[in-house]
């Protein structure tokens, strides 16, 4: 198998390591197998290393994983964080920092989830043009996600893309909002989502002693 090399600066800030050319899906499960401590995406035969998150990002993550598990909890949904490889297509195999299946066979021993039904991106500086782009184009031609949510790291926002029907409806949440997800039916206070989590200006006021 070919070596991994740093990819030009520019490329680094939004997609971490990239692979110089392009594998299969056996070659890039192989190198998830033997490197259990990196986790890497893999988008048409590109595969990208997976750069670490800030606090903020942990915490977000962290927070909604949480809600979500009490939420459903005793339903027959299942709850599963950014460890988890999911499948979006034959050729799309993501690490969301969230993912919610009803499907019994991604329970278990099973190591991909294969039908996913609500995906969670915390947003970060060097994710968020990725998340944005063709990462959201790919999850909304999954045919079994019903929900796509973005998560803002550096302010309370969340976006949530859900289909309905054949269409996709786009809505937006802010502080004091009521989050909804209608696809579980489940509700939730946005500020729930952002406990304790500090901001950039609260920390240099903290900081300052402002």
């Amino acid at each position: 198998m070919e070596k991994f090399k740093a990819a030009p600066k520019e490329k680094v800030d939004t997609m971490a390591l990239e692979h110089t050319s392009t594998m299969s899906v056996e070659q890039y499960f192989e190198l998830e197998e033997n490197s259990p401590d990196t986790r890497y995406e893999y988008f048409d035969g590109y595969v990208y290393m997976m750069s670490g998150g800030s606090a903020n990002h942990a915490a977000i993550s962290g927070n909604i994983y949480a809600i979500l598990r009490s939420l459903l909890r005793g339903s027959q949904s299942r709850v599963y964080n950014s460890d988890m490889k999911v499948r979006v297509s034959e050729k799309q195999y993501f690490h969301p920092d969230v993912t919610v299946s009803c499907d019994p066979y991604d329970r278990g021993t099973a190591a991909i989830i294969r039908s996913p039904r609500l995906v969670v991106e915390v947003l970060s500086p060097s994710t968020e043009a990725r998340d944005r782009g063709r990462k959201l184009q790919c999850y909304l031609a999954c045919p079994t996600i019903e929900e796509y949510v973005l998560v803002d790291a550096r302010s309370i926002r969340i976006e949530n893309y859900r289909k309905e029907q054949k269409k996709w409806v786009y809505e937006a949440y802010e502080v004091e909002d009521e989050v909804e997800f209608t696809t579980l039916n489940v509700r939730f206070s946005i500020e729930d989502a952002y406990e304790d989590v500090i901001f950039e200006k609260e920390e240099s006021e903290r900081f300052l002693g402002k």
